[in-house]
C-alpha cells in the first residue's frame, strides 16, 4: 500500500478514535448513569409490570449495545494502528492476503478479507420447552386417537385464537380469507354441537322417564333433514315403534 492512502487511513482511524473516547469519557452521552425511574416520573420500579415500562427498557438496552459497539470498535481500531506500526495493515490476518481497497475505505480498522470476515453470531438454541412440547399440542391433541372426543389442548388454543391475533386476512399464503372469524384454527368447524342433527331430550315437570312422558326439542336442522325425507320413519309413535319392531323382529310379546 502506497505511504498516501496509508497516512489518509491513519487519519480516519485517529479521528474515528478521538470521537469515541470522547463518547466514552462523556457518563452522560449513554444516559448509563441515569435511573429508569426518572424517565418515567417513579420512585421505584418494583411495583411496574415489565409491559409497562417496555419503552423504557427498549432504550436501556440500546444505550448499553452502542456503549458495548463502541468499546469494540475502539479495540479494533488501535489493533489496527499497530498493524501500520508493524506494516501489516491491510493485510488478511487469516490468510494473508491483501484486503480489497473498497473493505478498507468502508472498514477502515478491518483486519480480514471479506471471505474470512468473522460471521455474525447467530443464537441456535431454542428454548427447552420445545422439545417437550414438541408437535404442537402434542401431548394434549386428541384428533388422531379415533376413540377420544373430549376437550384438547387444540380446542382451547381455537378458543383463545377466535378473540384475535396479530394476523390479518393478507397473513395467509392463500389469501382467499375475507373475514376475521376465519383466521383461526379449523375456523369452519361447527361450534357447540357435535352432529348437524340435534336435539334435546326433556320430561314434564313430574321426572318422567317413560316414553310417554319423555319430549324432543328438535333443531332446525333436525326439520330440514326431515323435510327432505332423509329422516323417514324418525317421527314414529311410540306404538308404532313397537309394532314394526315386533313385526320385523317375529317377536309375539312385544304386540
Amino acid at each position: 500500500m502506497d505511504q498516501r492512502k496509508l497516512s489518509r487511513f491513519r487519519q480516519r482511524l485517529m479521528d474515528e478514535k478521538r470521537s469515541i473516547e470522547q463518547r466514552l469519557a462523556d457518563s452522560d452521552h449513554y444516559s448509563l448513569m441515569d435511573q429508569m425511574s426518572d424517565s418515567i416520573s417513579e420512585f421505584s420500579m418494583y411495583d411496574n409490570h415489565p409491559a409497562d415500562v417496555g419503552s423504557e427498557m427498549f432504550e436501556r438496552e440500546k444505550d448499553l449495545a452502542l456503549y458495548n459497539l463502541d468499546r469494540e470498535t475502539l479495540r479494533e481500531i488501535d489493533q489496527a494502528l499497530k498493524r501500520m506500526e508493524a506494516g501489516k495493515y491491510g493485510i488478511c490476518t487469516v490468510c494473508g492476503q491483501p484486503i480489497a481497497a473498497e473493505r478498507l475505505e468502508a472498514v477502515p480498522q478491518a483486519a480480514t478479507c471479506k471471505e474470512h470476515a468473522p460471521a455474525p453470531v447467530i443464537n441456535q438454541q431454542r428454548p427447552v420447552e420445545e422439545d417437550f412440547l414438541q408437535p404442537p399440542f402434542g401431548r394434549t391433541s386428541m384428533d388422531e386417537q379415533e376413540d377420544k372426543n373430549a376437550f384438547d389442548g387444540e380446542d382451547a388454543w381455537q378458543i383463545v385464537e377466535s378473540w384475535g391475533t396479530s394476523s390479518t386476512p393478507f397473513s395467509f399464503a392463500d389469501n382467499d380469507k375475507t373475514s376475521y372469524e376465519d383466521m383461526y384454527i379449523e375456523a369452519d368447524e361447527p361450534d357447540g354441537f357435535v352432529e348437524p342433527v340435534e336435539q334435546i331430550g326433556y320430561t314434564d315437570i313430574h321426572g318422567g322417564t317413560s316414553p310417554e312422558h319423555v319430549r324432543f326439542m328438535r333443531s332446525g336442522t333436525f326439520e330440514e333433514y326431515m323435510r327432505k325425507g332423509e329422516g323417514v320413519g324418525n317421527f314414529l309413535d311410540w306404538e308404532d315403534y313397537e309394532n314394526e319392531r315386533a313385526e320385523r323382529e317375529g317377536r309375539e310379546d312385544l304386540l
